[in-house]
């Protein structure tokens, strides 16, 4: 059994169906049948339960699919570890970012690509739970995300680099006229304002902390909805449904004239933000090189 084998497999696994398989692999279906059943002959087991042209992986085949993705994850890391070596930065990096930290990343793509015009990049957006699964199964070599990073695994896995903090402001809709003239906001204000919350069931912290903080002045927040999108809240804040409380970076990517941004002054919470890897696992050059472009000079 060899790599191709397994890469074969795995598409197999994919799709569920030999003909599909084989299409996807731009090649006839004899000849992929052939390399299944070897496979199966050699291991001496049954990969698949066919059902007509149906096929569900057997335990067998469901423990070998987990095996074969981590072998061949390392061996394109392998592979991609000697071509660093040879030709210096080019090729793809992928990387992921939690929305809010979106606004934090065109500069330095910008900055980055002006050194090392051969290298493009791959860029995935989700939660944290979802951004750690990508991590683990290398779909990206490294997160940019708020702190801490709340994903399905052991924090130690990860090493972090921190980013400067960004402070919180409170977001609400241009139709509230009584804040018309104000660009500040005290924090014991918000005792009766409806309240947005960004939070989903497995990222937590951020609003944890702006309820803490919240408690700390002696109050709890009034909380009307919550919600996993930046993106909806936004939309509900312009409407007038309420208001939110976000980190101040989060907003240059809505540069929307129907909401306004008031400071707290007299709270000094901030969101921390870093960025996140796998400890003990290869780094490319390129991912490497990026995230010092976020280091100090």
């Amino acid at each position: 059994m060899d790599i191709r084998q397994l890469s074969y497999f795995l598409v197999i696994a994919k799709e569920e169906q030999i003909t599909r398989a084989a299409k996807a692999l731009n090649m006839e279906q004899p000849p992929l049948s052939r390399q299944l059943k070897l496979m199966e002959q050699e291991l001496g087991v049954t990969l698949f339960d066919r059902n007509g042209k149906q096929m569900k992986l057997t335990p067998a085949g469901e423990s070998l699919q987990r095996r074969a993705e981590n072998l061949l994850h390392y061996f394109n890391e392998t592979i991609n570890e000697v071509k660093d070596i040879e030709n210096g930065l080019q090729g793809t990096l992928s990387i992921g970012s939690v929305f809010s930290c979106i606004s934090l990343i065109p500069q330095k793509i910008g900055d980055f690509r002006e050194k090392y015009p051969r290298v493009h990049f791959k860029i995935l957006e989700g939660d944290h739970y979802t951004l750690g699964e990508y991590l683990e199964n290398r779909n990206i070599e490294l997160v940019i995300t708020r702190l801490p990073f709340e994903s399905n695994y052991d924090p130690s896995k990860y090493s972090v680099l921190p980013l400067p903090s960004d402070p919180f402001v409170v977001v609400m809709s241009r139709q509230w006229d009584a804040y018309h003239a104000q660009t500040s906001l005290p924090i014991q204000e918000l005792v009766d304002m409806p309240l947005l919350a960004l939070k989903s069931d497995k990222t937590i912290r951020l609003h944890e902390k702006i309820v803490d903080e919240c408690r700390r002045f002696g109050f709890e927040p009034n909380t009307i909805c919550e919600c996993s999108s930046v993106a909806i809240i936004i939309a509900l804040v312009v409407a007038g449904i309420g208001a939110t409380i976000l980190p101040k970076s989060v907003m240059s990517s809505f540069p929307i004239s129907e909401i306004r941004m008031l400071d707290l002054p007299d709270t000094h919470f901030q969101s921390e933000v870093g960025i996140v890897w796998l400890k003990n696992r290869y780094l490319s050059k390129s991912a490497q090189a990026f995230i010092d472009t976020f280091k100090p000079l």
